[in-house]
């Protein structure tokens, strides 16, 4: 018998499914419980992005960046800190799943039990999005716009391979800094800095 051929994904699958198939909100948390290994995401025209597992370097900055905002939210109880396998229905209907999140309690109050358990029907209050070797620059660029657009008020997209740090808010254009050493999230998440040296040099 033939051995079963399972085709490796090194970078971003998109699969459209637009008119020929629709999902519900519903289906769609379905589908990515029967495919959890993979990172799903659904863009607001339907298709379905298709992410492969993160590399090793990739995994020890995120766990990093989740160490540092941890530490953060010992001090601070004002909201609410998410991984990235967790998934946002923005108000544009696209379902994203930021490397990092936070949201404020104040946001969440209004959430019912059953809304918590499954994807969060609302935009972050701040994400961080941390560019892989295979993640096309543009793309995550153009996530980070949508972000904005749907009510995010501050996000970070960092590109080791640059060591640049692209910073959106909510109004005006992403400011590009070059090669920083730390980086304010104030005044969204008071008090916390991100110490990029850590982020950059990632290494074992």
């Amino acid at each position: 018998m033939a051995e079963a051929f399972y085709p490796v994904i090194s970078a971003p699958v998109l699969v459209h499914l637009s008119p020929v198939l629709e999902m519900t909100d519903e289906q769609f948390f379905e589908f990515c419980h029967l495919n959890r290994d993979l990172r799903i995401e659904r863009t607001s025209e339907g298709d379905l992005l298709i992410m492969p597992p993160t590399g090793a370097r990739t995994g020890l900055r995120n766990f990093k960046l989740t160490a540092q905002l941890g530490d953060w939210l010992k001090t601070d109880q004002s909201g609410v800190a998410f991984d990235s396998s967790t998934g946002f229905i923005l108000p544009n209907s696209a379902k994203r799943s930021p490397d990092l999140s936070w949201v404020s309690r104040s946001r969440l109050a209004s959430l019912t039990d059953e809304q918590k358990e499954k994807f969060l029907p609302l935009c972050p209050d701040f994400v961080i999005e941390l560019r892989s070797a295979s993640d096309p620059l543009n793309d995550l660029q153009a996530k980070m716009e949508e972000y904005v657009q749907n009510g995010l008020r501050l996000g970070l997209l960092l590109d080791p391979q640059d060591r640049t740090a692209y910073v959106y808010k909510s109004d005006g254009a992403p400011e590009v800094l070059r090669n920083p050493e730390q980086l304010s999230c104030d005044p969204v998440l008071p008090g916390f800095r991100i110490d990029l040296r850590e982020i950059w040099d990632a290494d074992f």
